[in-house]
């Protein structure tokens, strides 16, 4: 599954990402899109904290942001 949040304001783009995993399987992928700035670092330190495996964390290919991959 994948859902865009670029463009939400920290911390909101974490937490609609928290409410995504919390809806999935354990063990199940999610690709979230964010800016790049501060949320490209502190996404993943958040999902990390938690408990959360960060698989990647990578450009998108039109320079808008970067994709999160994580596991549920």
């Amino acid at each position: 599954m994948s859902k865009d949040f670029r463009g939400y304001v920290c911390p909101m783009n974490y937490v609609h990402t928290r409410l995504t995993l919390d809806e999935l399987a354990a063990g199940e992928i999610l690709e979230v899109w964010v800016d790049h700035g501060e949320p490209e670092t502190s996404v993943p330190q958040s999902l990390t904290r938690d408990g959360f495996l960060v698989l990647s964390v990578t450009d998108l290919t039109d320079g808008s942001g970067v994709a999160i991959r994580v596991r549920s």
